[in-house]
């Protein structure tokens, strides 16, 4: 049974074998005790609190709260949610420390641009039949403020690299803003590479920065 849901959870819990004992930091997939944490995090990272966005802050955070909560309710087979959890310190209400989070799931090929030439490549293992419009794709990476360049991100990612191969996947998705230059470093760092960029459209006509699509290809064999 989920503890926190009160129905029974289908899926076969995932062996993600990341908490690597000379790290600040260890990895596992969320619990329903995260969600304010969480909630706190991704509202900080991807939103202002300045100017007339404070007002609408809290409105933001209830949002995030409420999808991420309809998320690991749902838990589907091929959805993850990890958290990093400091090894030093704890929370006023004596929980772990939330240091980062991310999201993986399985996203539709025709969604996003850029796959044309990229198209991910199959274990042909049982089961993965049905999803050859399918790939893992990684969202929602975010890192506290006081626990950047540490290495989280890069440990959040490793365990969603390991989560694709289980589920049969060798090559991992994800979306960066074309002026995000230190989310941009770090992806390429840890072996992601262009797979498309947006054309433009809304973004050039609002002046926003465009997407980019990014590809890792994964070692089946590791």
């Amino acid at each position: 049974m989920n503890p926190c849901f009160g129905f029974p959870m289908h899926r076969r819990p995932l062996e993600t074998g990341f908490e690597p004992t000379d790290s600040l930091f260890s990895v596992r997939e969320a619990l329903c005790a995260d969600l304010p944490a969480l909630a706190d995090l991704l509202s900080d990272s991807f939103h202002s609190r300045e100017g007339l966005m404070g007002w609408t802050f809290p409105f933001l955070r209830m949002g995030i709260y409420e999808d991420l909560r309809h998320r690991l309710r749902d838990r589907r087979s091929y959805y993850v949610c990890f958290v990093a959890l400091a090894s030093v310190g704890s929370s006023p209400e004596n929980r772990p420390l939330v240091a980062g989070t991310v999201e993986m799931s399985l996203r539709s090929s025709f969604s996003f641009m850029g796959l044309g030439s990229h198209t991910h490549q199959k274990s042909g293992l049982p089961g993965f039949s049905d999803f050859n419009s399918q790939f893992p794709y990684v969202s929602n990476l975010a890192v506290g403020t006081g626990y950047r360049r540490l290495g989280v991100a890069k440990l959040l990612l490793a365990a969603c690299e390991r989560v694709a191969l289980q589920w049969g996947y060798s090559s991992l998705y994800l979306h960066v803003l074309e002026n995000n230059h230190h989310a941009r470093r770090l992806y390429f760092k840890v072996g992601y590479r262009v797979a498309g960029i947006d054309a433009g459209g809304p973004c050039w006509l609002l002046r926003q920065p465009r997407r980019i699509l990014l590809r890792k290809s994964l070692n089946l064999n590791a």
